[in-house]
C-alpha cells in the first residue's frame, strides 16, 4: 500500500475553543517539537510498518533524543518535564500511531517509573540513564494469560533461593500481552511471593526466560506484544525492587500510563477528524465537495465536539497532576471517556472516506483498530466503570 498522505494540522479547524490559549509558550514549544517529529519520522512510513507488522526499533534513540522517554521523571538523565508537557507529547505521537505512543508509555510510564519509584539507588543508576536515552529498552510484565483485569490472582511465583542476605529468587510462571518483551534489555516482572506481590528486574538473556511475539494481530500492528514464560529463572538478591510491596507497586505505574492514554487517544481522534475533513473538502460527489452536504457537516461537528471536550478533560487532569492532587478515579474517568469517544470518532471519520477509507492510504480505520487495544489495556471499560462506580456509591462491585 502507498503511504498515507500527511494531513497538515490546522488549529483554526481543530481548536474552535482556542484551547491553545490555555497552554504556556513552553508547553506549545514541546508540542510543536513532537508534532514535527511525528510528521517527519512517523507519518511517511507508518502505513508500511503497520502493513508489515513491525515496530522500527531505530526510533528508540531518536525518541530518547526528543526527550519523551521517562519524560515526567526527575534525575538519572530523565527529562523532568511537566505532566501537561508529557500529555501533549503523547497526543502528538498517537496522532501518528498508537504503537509509537505505546512504546513511549511502556518504556517511560511503566518500566522506568517502576524503577524510579520502587528501585534501589544502584538499580536507578544502572538502568534509568540509558533507558531515558533510548539506548536500552524496558518491558513491564504484569498481565497473565488468566489474570488480566484481576492481577491479584496472578500465578507467576517467586520463591526464595537460599538464606541470609545473599539469598536470591527462583521465578516460575507466564505473562501475556507484554509490550516490547522480545526486544527488551530488562523486564520489570511482577510476581506473587510468600510476602505478597513483589517486583523484580530480569535482564535480557537470563536463563529460563522465553519471550515470543504475538502474531496475526488485527490491532497495534506497528507494535510488539509478547507471551513470556519463566522456567526456574534464578535471580540474585539485586533483582528485587526493594520498595515495592503489594499491588500498589504496579498500580502506581498503571496510573501513569492511563494518564498518558487520556491524552494520546485524543491525538488519534484529532488525526482521524482532520483526515476526514481534508478528504471531504476535496472529494466531489454530485457536483460539489462532500463537505458541502449537511450530513457530512453534522458528522464533522460531532467529532469536533468530543475532541474539544476530551482535550479539555486531558488538560484538566494534567493540571491536577502537576499540582499533585490527581486521584485514581479521575484518571479512570479520563481514560474511559477519551478512548471510548476516540474510537467512535475514528469509525465515523472512516465513513466519510467511503471505500477509500479501508486502505492504509488514510489513517482513521488504522486508528480505530489500534484504539480497540488501547481500550482494553491499562484497564478495560468495565474496570474503569467499576472504579468510578465504587467511588460514587461507596460500594465495590468487582466481585
Amino acid at each position: 500500500m502507498s503511504n498515507e498522505a500527511g494531513i497538515p494540522h490546522d488549529s483554526d479547524v481543530s481548536d474552535v475553543l482556542a484551547i491553545d490559549s490555555l497552554l504556556s509558550a513552553e508547553e506549545r514549544t514541546v508540542r510543536e517539537r513532537v508534532r514535527d517529529f511525528t510528521n517527519q519520522r512517523i507519518r511517511p512510513d507508518i502505513a508500511g510498518w503497520y502493513e508489515d507488522a513491525v515496530f522500527p526499533l531505530e526510533l528508540a534513540p531518536e525518541l530518547g533524543e526528543l526527550g519523551v522517554l521517562g519524560m515526567h521523571l526527575e534525575g538519572y538523565g530523565c527529562p523532568g518535564r511537566s505532566a501537561v508537557e508529557y500529555g501533549l507529547a503523547a497526543m502528538e505521537l498517537e496522532a501518528g500511531d498508537s504503537g509509537v505512543r505505546t512504546f513511549v508509555s511502556v518504556q517511560g510510564s511503566l518500566a522506568m517509573t517502576a524503577i524510579h519509584k520502587w528501585g534501589s539507588e544502584d538499580q536507578k543508576q544502572e538502568w534509568l540513564p540509558r533507558m531515558a536515552a533510548g539506548e536500552l529498552i524496558g518491558a513491564f510484565a504484569l498481565t497473565e494469560p488468566t489474570a488480566g483485569s484481576d492481577p491479584a490472582s496472578m500465578t507467576t511465583f517467586a520463591r526464595p533461593d537460599g538464606t541470609g542476605s545473599d539469598a536470591g529468587w527462583i521465578l516460575d510462571g507466564a505473562k501475556r500481552w507484554i509490550g516490547l518483551a522480545s526486544v527488551a534489555d530488562v523486564l520489570v516482572v511482577w510476581a506473587m511471593t510468600d510476602d505478597g506481590v513483589r517486583g523484580f528486574l530480569v535482564p535480557a538473556g537470563t536463563a529460563g526466560v522465553t519471550a515470543t511475539p504475538i502474531g496475526q494481530k488485527l490491532s497495534m500492528r506497528a507494535s510488539i506484544q509478547c507471551d513470556i514464560t519463566f522456567d526456574a529463572v534464578r535471580l540474585g538478591p539485586e533483582a528485587l525492587l526493594p520498595a515495592a510491596r503489594g499491588l500498589r507497586g504496579p498500580f502506581s505505574c498503571l496510573n501513569e500510563a492511563r494518564y498518558g492514554i487520556a491524552w494520546g487517544a485524543m491525538g488519534a481522534a484529532r488525526d482521524s477528524y482532520e483526515a476526514a475533513l481534508a478528504y471531504a473538502q476535496e472529494r466531489l460527489q454530485f457536483g460539489k465537495p462532500l463537505a458541502g452536504y449537511q450530513l457530512t457537516q453534522e458528522k464533522l461537528v460531532n467529532m469536533l465536539l468530543e475532541i474539544q471536550k476530551g482535550t479539555l478533560l486531558a488538560l484538566h487532569l494534567g493540571r491536577l497532576k502537576d499540582a499533585g492532587t490527581l486521584r485514581p478515579e479521575q484518571i479512570s474517568l479520563g481514560k474511559l471517556n477519551n478512548v471510548r469517544e476516540a474510537i467512535a470518532i475514528a469509525r465515523e471519520a472512516r465513513t466519510i472516506l467511503g471505500g477509500n477509507g479501508i486502505t492504509l492510504d488514510h489513517s482513521p480505520l488504522r486508528h480505530a483498530a489500534n484504539l480497540e487495544s488501547v481500550r482494553t489495556y491499562e484497564g478495560t471499560d468495565e474496570v474503569h466503570t467499576l472504579i468510578l462506580g465504587q467511588h460514587i456509591t461507596g460500594l465495590p462491585a468487582f466481585r
